[in-house]
């Protein structure tokens, strides 16, 4: 199929004759694979069963025949992007059932309540079909939404009697890790519950069953776990594929190993050069009140967005502002002075501009609300984070490159805070490479992380170290794409401003690769340069 493809979408300079197929027969396509991809709903639950399971991955195929059979010959490059699109997206379709097979293999699969927004375009992982996002209701909330909660909260002990059936795999990491997802969800369903309550008292007692059914399928994955023993990673050859045919990367897994190992030496030895040159400068504070956290994110936020303007780098619109505001967050208080609060807590109370500049997520969701794409393809949400690469690199991209160009020049500690970020990243990255490769255990990845994350701030046993090990064990390769999707990041840079020569402009840089969307890099390489030669590597790979 990939050599099929391969041949019939080579890019082709418009012809005489009118193409026999128009960009909207692919959108056409794409909107009945979509409906095609979610499962069917009985009584409010998805239907994730072995029949189920097996039928749609039957039917597979002929939805690979549907795509290769429509004409391509004189679209613009634009529209040649968007099949690849819905190819990967299959191909995430097909990996799912060859090797991940989450709602066998990940009890976590099966979180039906997510009480906290997502900052990329689908939530990370695999998710079932269905599950409750509550930051899809308007706050507060409508009696109208009350009683659709209601209804579907009403789900849950449905949902986990079946998952009970559908859960025969054998990866242990991945089950102790699910019941730490499920124990979350069941206080976080407690906890809403009692908000709710005194408005909706319907709604808290939905709230509090689907909590007491959360709470005994938890209790059953801990009766189940002594019998889980095998391995949970996908593998190296799987991760290859994957990276190639779903996440369109020209990487495979020892590629991506090496670049990770290269990050990681570069980033500590960034880290002491910085330190050797702001010896003799006070140390950083951490933010000691909810007054003075406001006052630093504010004052970061607007720093940052001014930095843009000022320095030429790209255009600020108007929603900018509110997006990253509305996601500052709120001062949270320790009970020594001596206890960590998160990683990225501990970077942020001290100087917030790093992850200021890594909530450009914040202002990526904006633009897709507030001035999405033209093509319906590109203004949904890719399935499978097929969108990781450019979601992530972006955002962790920024951090240096703003660095590079001055942001922190008047913040030579800040500096210091996005070296131990990067440093993070990598080491974070290739414990989880090296759990699909077989080589570590979930255990083993988050000790790694911490050995190799300057100042003692990521402990292995931090809640935080812990979920992210284990989401990253989920959802080949989310866990790399910060920093192989940095790297890509740079790669565009590097092609388009050689192209443009002395016309070259950063804002005009930024503005083209904003417009191309939230998709693989690889893609944006081709648009931005019109050379698909990187595609045709990872395609020939």
């Amino acid at each position: 199929m990939l050599s099929r493809l391969t041949l019939l979408f080579v890019f082709c300079l418009p012809a005489v004759a009118p193409a026999q197929n128009s960009h909207s027969d692919l959108v056409a396509l794409f909107q009945e694979w979509r409906s095609f991809h979610a499962p069917a709903m009985v009584d409010g639950v998805p239907d994730y069963t072995a029949e189920a399971m097996s039928a749609r991955h039957t039917a597979l195929p002929a939805w690979y025949d549907k795509l290769a059979a429509i004409d391509t010959t004189g679209w613009p490059v634009s529209e040649q992007i968007d099949v690849y699109l819905v190819w990967a997206e299959m191909n995430g379709l097909d990996f799912a059932h060859r090797v991940k097979s989450p709602w066998t293999r990940m009890p976590a699969f099966y979180i039906w309540f997510y009480p906290s927004p997502t900052d990329v375009p689908e939530r990370e992982g695999p998710n079932i079909f269905g599950a409750i996002e509550l930051p899809n209701y308007a706050t507060p909330l409508s009696a109208a939404d009350a009683d659709e909660l209601t209804r579907r909260l009403a789900a849950a002990p449905a949902l986990y009697e079946q998952a009970r059936i559908n859960l025969t795999g054998n990866a242990r990491d991945l089950w102790s890790s699910g019941i730490m997802s499920i124990d979350a969800q069941t206080g976080q369903l407690q906890g809403f519950a009692d908000t709710v309550e005194p408005a909706f008292p319907d709604l808290a007692t939905s709230a509090r069953t689907a909590a007491e059914a959360s709470a005994s399928f938890a209790e059953w994955l801990r009766a189940e776990l002594p019998e889980k023993t095998g391995l949970s990673g996908v593998g190296k050859e799987n991760y290859s594929w994957n990276m190639r045919n779903v996440h369109l990367l020209p990487y495979d897994w020892q590629d991506e190993v090496d670049l990770m190992w290269r990050e990681l030496y570069r980033s500590h030895a960034s880290l002491r050069l910085e330190e050797a040159r702001n010896q003799g400068l006070p140390e950083l504070d951490r933010i000691d009140s909810p007054q003075a956290y406001d006052a630093a994110i504010g004052q970061a936020i607007e720093d940052m967005l001014a930095f843009f303007e000022t320095s030429d780098i790209m255009d600020v619109e108007p929603y900018f502002e509110p997006a990253l505001r509305e996601q500052a967050g709120s001062y949270q208080p320790i009970g020594r002075a001596d206890d960590l609060r998160n990683f990225f807590a501990e970077v942020m109370y001290r100087d917030p501009m790093t992850m200021r500049l890594h909530h450009y997520h914040w202002i990526d969701l904006a633009r897709m609300r507030e001035d999405p794409h033209p093509s319906p393809i590109r203004a949904t949400p890719l399935l499978y984070n097929i969108f990781d690469s450019r979601a992530e690199g972006v955002a962790t991209g920024l951090e240096e490159m703003m660095t590079h160009a001055g942001i922190m020049d008047d913040r030579p500690r800040g500096r210091e805070q996005m070296w131990i970020m990067l440093a993070m990243r990598a080491a974070r990255a290739i414990g989880g490479l090296h759990q699909h490769g077989g080589e570590m255990t979930m255990q083993e990845a988050t000790e790694f992380a911490e050995k190799w994350t300057p100042r003692e701030l990521f402990p292995a046993e931090s809640s935080l170290n812990q979920w992210e090990q284990a989401f990253y064990l989920r959802q080949p390769p989310y866990g790399s794409s910060y920093v192989t999707g940095k790297a890509e990041v740079e790669r565009i840079l590097a092609a388009y401003s050689r192209q443009q020569g002395a016309s070259f402009s950063m804002r005009e840089f930024f503005r083209v690769f904003n417009d191309a969307g939230v998709i693989p890099t690889t893609l944006i390489y081709w648009e931005l340069t019109g050379d698909r030669g990187l595609l045709d590597q990872v395609l020939e790979r």
